[in-house]
């Protein structure tokens, strides 16, 4: 198969990327790299297994150059930084919404009948019974990001039934691991990298999420795809549990060593505007499809600690 991954420089996509590889597939990297790193494909790139195209997805004609002979598309690009949008109010317009746009006209015009689809778990909004189930609505987001991706969820859908595409709609738990670029752990590990004493947390602490590592998420992907056949194909995909931020910060200060330093919280039930104080997606239907995560939030939490503490490094660090 020859499967174009938007976003394949990135942290997630370069797991997939991977796994893709190691099936056999061909891969066309479109990443305009504003978050995403060659190095994470470069071997990749090297065997000529994957080959890059430097472009970013709101330019139409870099997308559909991108998008001839392509069997498969997985959209993963997005904007990774959900509070970007409470400055830069068109981000997520821009690079999620109309993003997804060219993604499926492209396809359209080439003739590329399969997508799936990153979405989020931020689609449910925060009044959503926990765990949330796919069929909880009306869906309502509370951040720009949210809105960005319930819009893409419907671009596609559209195409679905008015164009006859296949596809996989997966909406995501918070996604961590090696290779990552920004979230909790990332932003805990650099504030105690600059001070060793003293970890600011925003929020009280309680705020309480899924966690799911990423190499668990990507085989998430591809067994759905193979064990779910319907036009369209939507599932939540997360763990079994929570973890608070309380949590998180205690776990960062182990395994990073600094075992004096002060966590301070900055108060207020949420880290940010649009941020969602308590999440948890129901996975039945993941479970029943016969796949299974490996870890657990907290296990996935400290795995990823230890391995991003390696990647980023602390003081004194050789």
């Amino acid at each position: 198969m020859r499967a174009l991954v938007t976003g394949g420089a990135g942290f997630i996509g370069s797991h997939l990327i991977d796994r893709l590889v190691a099936r056999g597939d061909t891969v066309v990297v479109l990443d305009n790299l504003s978050s995403g790193k060659l190095e994470f494909i470069q071997t990749h790139l090297d065997s000529g297994s994957a080959h890059h195209v430097l472009g970013d997805l709101t330019d139409f004609e870099t997308v559909l150059s991108a998008m001839k002979g392509i069997d498969c598309v997985f959209h993963l690009a997005a904007n990774p930084d959900i509070r970007l949008g409470t400055r830069v109010t068109d981000t997520d317009l821009k690079q999620g919404t109309l993003a997804t746009y060219n993604i499926v006209e492209a396809m359209r015009r080439c003739e590329v009948q399969k997508i799936a689809f990153a979405s989020s778990s931020v689609v449910y909004g925060e009044n959503a019974p926990l765990p949330t189930p796919e069929n909880h609505g009306p869906c309502m987001p509370i951040s720009l990001y949210g809105a960005s991706k319930q819009a893409g969820e419907g671009l596609i859908s559209s195409w679905v039934g008015t164009f006859g595409i296949q596809a996989w709609i997966f909406r995501f738990a918070n996604i961590i691991g090696t290779r990552g670029t920004h979230g909790v752990i990332f932003d805990f590990i650099h504030k105690l990298k600059a001070d060793p004493s003293r970890l600011e947390v925003l929020g009280n602490g309680l705020q309480e999420k899924s966690y799911m590592e990423v190499e668990d998420c990507v085989d998430g992907i591809l067994h759905v795809m193979e064990h779910s056949n319907n036009a369209l194909n939507l599932f939540n995909l997360g763990s079994h549990d929570t973890a608070s931020v309380r949590r998180i910060a205690e776990i960062v200060v182990e395994e990073t060593g600094c075992s004096g330093a002060s966590i301070e919280y900055t108060g207020g039930d949420r880290g940010w505007a649009g941020d969602i104080p308590r999440a948890m997606l129901g996975i039945e239907k993941m479970l029943s499809s016969g796949y299974n995560v490996r870890f657990n939030s907290e296990e996935a939490i400290r795995h990823t600690a230890r391995a991003l503490i390696q990647e980023i490094g602390m003081p004194g660090d050789d």
